[in-house]
Formats: structure tokens, sequence, C-alpha cells
């Protein structure tokens, strides 16, 4: 008699408990270090030289922005069944339209940045190749990890790499001896001289953009479906939140007590570089060792991040495109041929501006579709969350549409003087 083995995947019982819950804290995790790059980083660290703690708050309230904004996204997956694109499908094309057209662009524009900037670490911590062959070694590892991993192992690296940052950034804080009355006057919200551009750049620069809308997929990957999903949900997302905001808090520390008053300015990816050489002169080289891994993290765990996670989306996408909107059970994967597509095109075709830098107009347009997209996804929210395709009890509260409308304001005005800049 031949023997059937039942391969049906079981389905993971819902926590009930904190200590249940805690355990399966992991899509958080993955999204906090996929958001957290080296603009953050070098944001934070400008914030901290210029004006001390002072805008502490602003890192605060960012944080609290983007868990709304995950929260929502991953509340409308359990609560209907359906991913934030089908979603926005439901909206009208022009939704998806403008999605479809963004990823393209964006894919190409921030694959090159994403491999650059890992490589900068790289190559002070480990001179032995150049810059670009360093950036074309970060792309494949992240394009092997993705393609060769499953998401576990992807989501146990991640959880690693987020460790890694939080112990190198935090400590080198910490050796700084930083005054707690300080860092705890910079949670009263004042902007004590700095540019509201700069405020509106921490508070909109603390945990990515379109890596976001990723989070539904990584709940998926865990199997997480369904309404009774949900708590586990915020506290995931919660964690992963309340991580980026110690993160980036401990780079405003770090400028504020060692270079604040000094006049030294944090220019770019390699103004980090400039910092961790100080940071030799003045504690020896572990310190230095320490900052470098800890900027690396941050830059290698947000290229891993975006090429697991937003080729997702695009898979998405073009099943959407397929299927005229219609609702599927089938589940989008890395087996998926727009899925390796869209992987293969933030590796490859990117490695070209790695030599020849960046057209004008490809600076352009990733600039005003990327100012559109922060907007676009609270107001999309607050449509789809406070309508009749979600049922009664998981529609957006009072206190969530007031957060998501300030979202809009705020990232309206940053959107603008972004596109300002752009001409």
């Amino acid at each position: 008699m031949a023997i059937v083995q039942n391969t049906e995947k079981s389905s993971p019982v819902v926590p009930s408990t904190l200590k249940e819950k805690a355990k399966l804290v992991g899509p958080g995790f993955v999204t906090a270090a996929t958001g957290v790059g080296t603009g953050d980083l070098i944001a934070a660290l400008v914030a901290g030289a210029a004006f001390g703690t002072t805008l502490g708050w602003a890192i605060l309230l960012g944080s609290l922005f983007k868990f709304y904004f995950t929260e929502g996204m991953g509340r409308w997956q359990l609560a209907t069944g359906k991913t934030i694109l089908e979603g926005w499908h439901s909206l009208g094309k022009w939704a998806t339209g403008y999605f479809g057209v963004y990823t393209i662009i964006w894919g190409f524009s921030y694959g090159a940045a994403a491999m650059s900037t890992s490589a900068i670490m790289m190559v002070t911590m480990f001179p032995i190749l150049p810059l670009w062959a360093w950036a074309v070694v970060h792309g494949l590892a992240g394009l092997a990890l993705v393609l060769l991993g499953h998401y576990k192992l992807f989501e146990k690296v991640m959880t690693f790499m987020v460790g890694l940052m939080f112990i190198t950034v935090v400590g080198s804080a910490i050796i700084l001896l930083p005054d707690i009355g300080n860092i705890v006057s910079g949670f009263v919200p004042r902007t004590g001289g700095s540019s509201m551009l700069l405020v509106l750049g921490l508070l909109g620069g603390v945990g990515g953009t379109i890596t976001m809308a990723s989070y539904g997929y990584w709940i998926r990957e865990r199997d997480w479906a369904g309404k009774s999903w949900i708590p586990m949900m915020r506290l995931d997302s919660a964690v992963g939140y309340i991580v980026t905001a110690i993160f980036t808090l401990s780079l405003l520390v770090i400028g504020a007590e060692f270079l604040f008053g000094t006049g030294i300015e944090i220019d770019g990816e390699e103004g980090l570089v400039t910092l961790s050489n100080l940071y030799s002169a003045e504690f020896g080289s572990i310190a230095r060792w320490l900052f470098l891994i800890g900027a690396w993290s941050a830059a290698f765990s947000s290229l891993l991040g975006v090429w697991n996670g937003v080729p997702y989306l695009f898979a998405d996408f073009v099943r959407m495109m397929r299927k005229n909107g219609a609702v599927s059970d089938r589940r989008v994967s890395k087996e998926d041929p727009a899925y390796r597509f869209y992987l293969l095109w933030l590796t490859f075709p990117p490695m070209l501006l790695l030599f020849f830098g960046r057209p004008v107009l490809l600076v352009i347009l990733y600039g005003a579709l990327g100012a559109l997209f922060m907007p676009f996804l609270a107001i999309s929210l607050m449509l789809l969350l406070n309508s009749n395709r979600v049922e009664k009890g998981f529609k957006n509260g009072w206190v969530t549409n007031v957060i998501l409308t300030a979202c809009v304001v705020v990232f309206v005005v940053l959107g603008a003087i972004e596109l300002a800049g752009l001409f």
C-alpha cells in the first residue's frame, strides 16, 4: 500500500500572551533594518552636530508616523485578505499606474545608491578592492542571498544586522557619556534655530518610504493571515520602530556630544568615514571599527531588505495588471518571473550608474515621484481604512486619522521643498 504523506503546511497558532508574541517578533525587525540607511545616519548626525539634541522630538515623531503607516497597511491586509496593491487598485487604475512607473525608476536609481553606500564603508575597512568592485560585490551578495535563501534565513540575517547596528551605534553613543538631561530636553518640540527643512527631513527620513509596503509580504511569509493576527502585527511593527527610534537617537547623540560646537560638518557618506577617523583619534581604533561596522550594517541591511521585499510589490503589480485587478488566492513568491525580473533590475542595470553617474532626467523623475509617495500613502490609507471595504471594528479611529492627516501636511511640505530643489 502506498503511503501518502501530508505535505500541507500547518498554519501557526495565534499567540495569546506577551511572552508568546515576543518570540514571534521578526518582520518588524526586517522593516526597521530596511528603512534605516546611511541617509538616516547622516541626517541625524547633521542635526546633532548643528543643534545638539534639540531635535530629538522630531525623530520620535517621525518613528510614530512610520508606525502608523506600517500598522495601517498591515491592518488592511489582515482585515481584508488583500494586499496593499489590491487596495490601491480599488481606488482606481491611476494609483497602480503611478506605483508601477515609480518602482521602475526608483529601483534603477536606488540600486546604484545602495551598492555604493555599502561599498564606501567596506572600502574604508578593507581597502583591498576599489569602490566600484565592492559595490558590485554587495549587489551580487544581496542577489545570491535572496535567490538561494528562504525567508526564515533572510529574517535571521536581518535580525542579526539589527543587533549589530544596535550594539555598535548605541555603544558608540554610550562611550561618549551623554548628559541624560540634554537628551530628555530634546523631546520638547522646538526648532532651536534649526531650519524647517532639517526638521522635516528628520520627520520624513526615519524608516524608509516604498520599502514599508513590503511589510505585508513579509508577514505573509510568516503565514500571519486573518483579523486575529492584528494584535501580533501591531506589537511586531511597534518593536521595529522603537528600535529605529533608539538607533536614530543614538546617532543624534553622537553628533551632539562629539561634533556640536566644533564646526566639523558631516557631508555625505564620506563624512561618516571622516567621523570614524575622529573617533579613532579620540577613543582608539576599536571605537572607529565599531562605528564603521554599524554604518556598514545600516547600509547593507537596507540593501538586503529592498532586494528581498520590493520585488514582491512589483510581482504583485504585474499580477494585478494581468488579472485586471481581480483578487487572487495565489500569493506572489520568489518563483514568479516578475519577482526575479525586478530583482535583476535592482542589481545589474544600476551598476552602469556606478561608472557613469545618474542622468539629469532620471534624477528629476526619481525626486518628483518620490516626493509624492508619502502623501499618496497617507491619503490612500485614510481612503481605504475609513471605507466600507473594511469591517467597522477595523476601521481607523480618530487618533489614527489625525496622525495620518498630520503626515499628509508634513510630507506635502517636504515634497514641495524637494520638488523645488529639482528645478
